[in-house]
């Protein structure tokens, strides 16, 4: 009796969803929904298991290991990796009968295999895909990044006698005469970014990108192509203010989306292996949510050793955290944690009506941002500290901050969370306005609001005038000022009673934050070894914060706590 061949994606979600595999709840989500829809007759979608095992039967067949010892072997793909590909090429639309994804994110720790499957992907879009002419390029803002998973594409060619009777290996290209198609490095760095017609990019390593520009030439560079595919890979890294935070929150939306019904985008694939609580690297039965190779690429033994290594030196964690376990994580010196500052709830003054506010602003002339927020309570949610903010930057500098930086001020600014002061530096009366500007359409009003006198003197003295003088509260940023509220302040976040509208640049400003200690044992905000981060958010939350503790029973009396 021949046996029925069995659906990698049912497959492999039956045995998540029950527990013989255990996977985070991204991973669960994703591929129950798939699973749901091959299901339903009544979907759009269908799924097509001849293109779906033409892909893997490619990749088993002609890919070969490189290297270790395997190298020389054929390629043996593990459920995980089947039930990606066969998502990635065998779902179709069904009026179309085209591919339903053209955009997908594998995000998961190192050592398992990802530089492998991208590379069979690569060639297999190359000479495989039915496209003649075929552009495919492994892109990476660096050109020796992007020819990490090219060159393992090159030697993949070399150890198989058919690929390489139908693919030259040239320099900086691998090209096939008969289908007119070519794989070549991309980077940043190269002068042939315009004039792309790209059918397939991989594209490498994106929490290390501050370009955003280069993802969206190669969005662009799809339009002329049926069935384009752009596969984004990545371990987490740190917290970048680039496009991985970017593609890593459309993942989480889309996936939320689909938990919800909605389906946010449905041409976009996420798959995410992590951890789904920052605390569960310490449980070893939990390693394998963010390491779905553990036990063929990346050994258990490799893992327990990383691991006894934190154990000895918590300066590793950080580390630890980010590659082998795929959590998020701020820079190694940050003072915050990411886990403790992210908080995803958001707020509608218009819904729930405050009444009064502790403000707080941190100035600046060119290069920094200014913030400024507002801080209240609710009567209904005591010790909850809710946090509205505003950012600016000289109207002249933006175009330059963006590219220089490689921060997203443009995007931002597009959202409505940044705005512009004419000219070339920031003007005070635009921070005003704002406080002035909650007044009149929100009727919400300040009881103190906190201040660094430094080039504050102008602005102080008219905000004195139009809210009082009594409103107005001086923070000397000393460190015996401002080390227990920093403390308590910390305290807050990890609890998750400080809810900032879950503002990317709040965010950012808080990752960006480290801390030096004086002789007394106090501690002081400090901007982070990364030159380009700006913490001037966290900074305004906590003159707030300040002013809030030094006011806190006139501000709960006004509330009416």
């Amino acid at each position: 009796m021949v046996k029925k061949n069995v659906n990698p994606i049912l497959e492999y979600n039956d045995k998540i969803q029950s527990g013989e595999i255990v996977a985070c709840e991204k991973i669960k989500i994703i591929y129950q929904h798939l699973a749901d829809e091959i299901n339903n007759p009544e979907s759009k979608y269908i799924y097509s298991e001849k293109r779906a095992k033409h892909c893997i039967d490619f990749i088993e067949k002609f890919c070969k290991h490189s290297k270790g010892k395997w190298g020389g072997k054929a390629v043996v793909l593990e459920l995980w990796q089947k039930a990606f590909l066969c998502a990635l090429f065998g779902i179709l639309v069904k009026a179309t009968g085209k591919r339903r994804f053209n955009e997908a994110i594998l995000l998961i720790g190192r050592k398992n295999g990802k530089s492998l499957l991208a590379s069979a992907i690569s060639i297999y879009m190359m000479i495989a895909d039915n496209e003649a002419g075929a552009e495919c390029y492994a892109v990476a803002t660096k050109r020796d990044q992007a020819k990490i998973i090219w060159q393992e594409s090159m030697s993949m060619v070399k150890k198989s006698p058919f690929l390489l009777s139908v693919i030259k290996c040239r320099t900086n290209e691998l090209k096939c005469d008969l289908f007119e198609s070519t794989f070549k490095p991309l980077s940043s760095e190269s002068n042939t970014l315009d004039g792309l017609n790209t059918h397939y990019a991989g594209m490498d390593e994106v929490h290390a990108w501050k370009d955003k520009n280069l993802y969206d030439v190669i969005i662009d560079s799809t339009s002329a192509r049926e069935e384009p595919i752009v596969l984004s890979l990545s371990t987490m890294g740190y917290v970048r203010e680039g496009i991985f935070d970017i593609l890593y929150d459309s993942a989480k939306r889309c996936l939320q989306s689909i938990k919800d019904g909605n389906f946010y985008n449905e041409k976009f694939l996420p798959v995410v292996y992590e951890l789904d609580k920052r605390e569960e690297y310490q449980n070893p039965e939990m390693w394998i949510k963010a390491n779905p190779n553990l036990g063929v690429s990346k050994s258990f033994d490799y893992m327990q050793g990383a691991f006894n290594k934190v154990l000895e030196d918590s300066r590793k964690v950080a580390n630890f955290l980010t590659k082998d376990c795929n959590v998020r994580e701020t820079v190694s010196e940050a003072f915050f944690t990411f886990d403790e500052i992210d908080n995803e709830e958001t707020f509608d003054f218009q819904q729930i009506k405050p009444a009064y506010y502790i403000g707080g602003f941190d100035l600046s002339e060119t290069t920094d941002l200014t913030s400024a927020c507002a801080m209240f309570e609710l009567p209904d949610r005591p010790n909850t500290l809710f946090i509205e903010s505003m950012y600016w930057l000289p109207f002249d500098l933006l175009e330059k901050r963006v590219k220089e930086d490689h921060i997203p001020y443009d995007v931002w600014y597009e959202q409505g969370l940044l705005r512009l002061s004419n000219g070339n530096k920031i003007e005070r009366k635009d921070v005003e306005a704002w406080f002035v500007e909650l007044a009149h359409k929100y009727n919400i009003l300040p009881i103190s609001i906190g201040y660094d006198r430094w080039c504050a003197q102008e602005i102080v003295n008219s905000m004195k005038a139009t809210f009082g003088a009594t409103c107005m509260h001086e923070v000397k940023q000393y460190a015996k000022v401002l080390s227990n509220p920093l403390k308590m302040l910390a305290n807050d976040f990890k609890s998750k009673q400080i809810v900032y509208n879950n503002n990317p640049i709040t965010k950012w400003c808080l990752t960006n934050l480290a801390v030096k200690t004086d002789v007394n044992g106090n501690i002081q905000p400090v901007k982070a070894v990364n030159q380009n981060g700006r913490i001037d958010g966290a900074m305004a939350i906590l003159d707030a914060y300040v002013a809030y503790i030094d006011n806190k029973d006139d501000y709960r009396n006004a509330v009416g706590f």
